[in-house]
């Protein structure tokens, strides 16, 4: 969680105490109640979508539906309230509980005396399609393929028996079946669909409450994303199919009927989705990302001709998910328009380059945070994600990201670096004639990443890396030793870095922290081992032990410096709620302003049009009255700004640091290379690291944090789940986490 300046004063956790803080009894029922109500809520939710092929569920709803009907949003909202309010519902209970927990450091922890599985923290598939999928996940994919199983025999069942009432001919009885099937996959996909958005809204409330961040949440996207996909697919073949033996093909397709659906629509629709999904397999996303990333906006048409497709009333089965989306689409459009000043541009020797970005001192974020960049001097359109390399003790005012140079737009950021760094020599040299300074200006989204620290949770830690991979981690060891020298009490006791780099230019990227200067003697307080091993390099380099300069480079003066917008989901949980629950109440309120003065009086029937209208109401629900709350959030992050510059002086933290790295840039190598054991020519061994692990901790929980390629996460996965399954008495538990983010 975000850190007041008051609590830099109180330690984030006591070694040996029973908790790691006391909550006042209050608030400790207050949070318990609200999880109950939220856990009943949503399994009530799930169990009414899982349940809904049963046919005494389908009774129960229509029993529901003429019930409620006679409201002023008629079908509409009863089905709205049914499947997209509980989602909305809990999204309210979560931003009250955030509230409650704001100022809580960690959440309570009793230090463990005996180490003990973890569900999310047990990796049980650990090569496939699927990736490392720990053993919460594996039961989540197992209740969506029974539900999809389920559901597809229901529906198949009541077909056949169906059939059977009517003296079809096989061709009939052929059509009918395929068009039966054909709207039951739908209907399945538009269930899907309502969990499909909730993953990628990056701020949302939800991955908050259960501190998911959004670089795991996009692999649940991309898996839903694929069943949906291939239940529309099913959908729409059905039905052409159908069409085909019936001899009316063009017609059907072309047909847009204002009383049932509009099948062009839903071609127009499945189109879309057809081009997202085949440009984001993994081939196509890996080798052609902007492709990717561009027919991915397609997300618009998507949504939009779904809702012409169905109508109202079955588009607000998932509507709430959607919504949801919407909103933190739109906090992060608001967030990226304000610009970012780089304050410093550095390009180490490997090529690689840092980046230091102005924040405000409001802004908080955790180690192992990630933000989206934006260079407008490179694309208008491209966004990039990178992981935060700084500690948010490293300063107040400043973060830092390391930037690999692999394709043509990271090529032209380290050109433009160059070209200014160069232009920055010459007029040290040629006073007379200055030449022009390549100025650059950035946006951002985010920070954003666990709720919680969860790297000082553990006792003991062992943090995995490839290459670029050590740039969360440089975060993370800033962040313990910012809080060993702040005299903040830490559960953490033993550290274990492996770190494998292909050629040893790379060990350069370690340059970017000095321990020795963050905490003198931490040897004293903390047990760190360094081991890199440098796979593609039989011998040290000749030239080891010299020490190449970095070039480093302002690229912002001290006047007028913008920085991040607050403006993100993660940030100020009570602004964040104010938007989220205004802009929903708003959503209720156009929708009943407009049946009661546009739809009822004037006799709107047509589906497509009617669909229209809702999607109009969400959107300008969100920009209209979520647009006012974001103008008087923006407007309060104004003022808190002005009151933080008389308080500090940001150009004084930002040469500081500039200079910290600089200054300590020699003795920062050698104190990592006294610390660190260097092998060429090898790659890690993980089940020889592991038992050796496992002989010198003992009997304790370790957490193992890893950040590469997908190979390196299978290797140590599946290292984790050999030792688990074999583990004897005395043996450490190994928790496996994963932080790298693969779109």
């Amino acid at each position: 969680m975000p850190m007041d300046e008051q609590s830099v004063e109180k330690p984030l956790l006591s070694r040996g105490a029973d908790y790691v803080k006391k909550t006042p009894f209050y608030v400790s029922w207050a949070k318990w109640i609200l999880k109950f109500i939220m856990w009943d809520i949503f399994i009530a939710w799930v169990a009414l979508i899982f349940l809904f092929p049963a046919q005494f569920v389908n009774q129960l709803f229509e029993k529901w539906i003429q019930t409620t009907r006679g409201t002023v949003f008629g079908i509409t909202g009863s089905i709205f309230m049914l499947f997209s309010g509980p989602i909305l519902v809990i999204a309210f209970l979560a931003i009250v509980y955030l509230i409650i927990t704001a100022k809580e450091e960690l959440p309570e922890k009793k230090a463990a005396k005996n180490p003990s599985f973890r569900l999310w923290t047990f990796p049980v598939l650990v090569d496939g399609p699927f990736g490392v999928v720990s053993a919460t996940e594996f039961i989540g994919i197992l209740l969506f393929l029974v539900y999809v199983i389920w559901a597809v025999y229901a529906y198949t069942m009541q077909i056949l028996i169906s059939v059977s009432q009517f003296p079809f001919t096989f061709e009939q009885k052929s059509c009918f079946i395929l068009e039966f099937l054909g709207l039951r996959f739908g209907s399945i996909g538009l269930y899907c669909i309502a969990f499909l958005f909730l993953p990628i809204a990056r701020g949302s409330v939800l991955l908050r409450l259960i501190d998911i961040p959004f670089e795991h949440a996009t692999r649940y996207h991309v898996w839903l994303g694929h069943l949906t996909m291939l239940l529309f697919t099913l959908h729409g073949l059905f039905y052409v199919i159908a069409w085909a033996i019936e001899g009316h093909l063009i017609q059907e397709i072309l047909e847009w009927k204002d009383i049932g659906v509009a099948n062009l629509a839903g071609v127009i629709s499945l189109l879309a989705g057809l081009m997202m999904w085949v440009t984001s397999l993994h081939p196509v996303r890996k080798n052609k990302f902007e492709l990717f990333f561009y027919t991915h906006q397609l997300y618009i048409v998507f949504v939009i001709f779904l809702a012409l497709h169905v109508g109202d009333f079955i588009f607000s089965i998932s509507a709430g998910g959607i919504f949801l989306f919407i909103l933190d689409r739109f906090l992060r459009f608001c967030q990226s328009r304000k610009t970012v000043d780089i304050i410093s541009a550095k390009c180490l020797p490997c090529g690689t380059v840092e980046l230091v970005l102005s924040k405000p001192a409001s802004l908080r974020y955790n180690a192992l945070s990630f933000i989206f960049l934006q260079v407008r001097e490179l694309s208008w359109l491209q966004w990039h994600p990178y992981s935060v390399s700084s500690s948010p003790l490293d300063g107040k005012y400043h973060l830092s990201i390391l930037i690999k140079v692999l394709g043509d737009w990271t090529a032209k950021l380290k050109g433009n670096i160059l070209n200014s760094s160069n232009a920055e020599l010459q007029n040290e040299e040629d006073k007379e004639d200055l030449q022009p300074l390549t100025l650059m200006t950035a946006s951002v989204e985010g920070p954003y990443g666990h709720e919680v620290p969860y790297h000082l949770m553990y006792e003991n830690l062992i943090l995995v890396a490839g290459g670029i991979g050590i740039s969360p981690f440089l975060a993370v060891l800033s962040d313990i030793l910012h809080s060993l020298r702040e005299g903040k009490r830490c559960l953490l006791q033993n550290i274990s870095i492996v770190w494998a780099v292909k050629r040893s230019n790379e060990l350069s990227l370690v340059s970017t922290i000095d321990m020795e200067s963050i905490c003198p003697l931490f040897s004293n307080r903390l047990n760190l081992e360094i081991n890199i091993y440098v796979t593609q390099e039989s011998e040290p380099p000749l030239e080891e032990g010299t020490v190449n300069k970095a070039m480093n480079t302002p690229l912002c003066s001290a006047s007028d410096r913008c920085s991040m917008s607050v403006l993100v989901g993660t940030g100020n949980s009570i602004w964040s709620g104010l938007y989220v629950i205004s802009s929903t109440i708003g959503l209720v309120i156009l929708m009943g302003l407009v049946d009661i003065f546009y739809i009822n009086p004037f006799n709107i029937s047509s589906w497509w049009y009617k669909g229209l209208l809702f999607i109009i109401c969400m959107l300008a629900s969100v920009f209209v009255v979520g647009g006012l709350v974001v103008g008087l959030w923006h407007l309060w992050e104004r003022k808190n700004a002005s009151r933080e510059e008389g308080e500090d002086d940001r150009l004084k933290v930002g040469k500081m640091q500039h200079n910290s790295n600089v200054a300590h840039k020699d003795s920062s190598q050698n104190t990592l290379a006294s610390s660190a054991q260097t092998y060429y020519g090898s790659r890690p061994d993980f089940k020889e690291i592991f038992e050796n692990i496992s002989e010198k901790w003992g009997r304790v929980d370790v957490g193992v944090i890893v950040c590469g390629p997908p190979t390196l996460q299978s290797s140590v996965a599946k290292e984790i789940r050999s030792h688990s399954l074999g583990r004897q008495r005395n043996d450490p538990i190994f928790h496996f986490n994963s932080h790298s983010f693969d779109l």
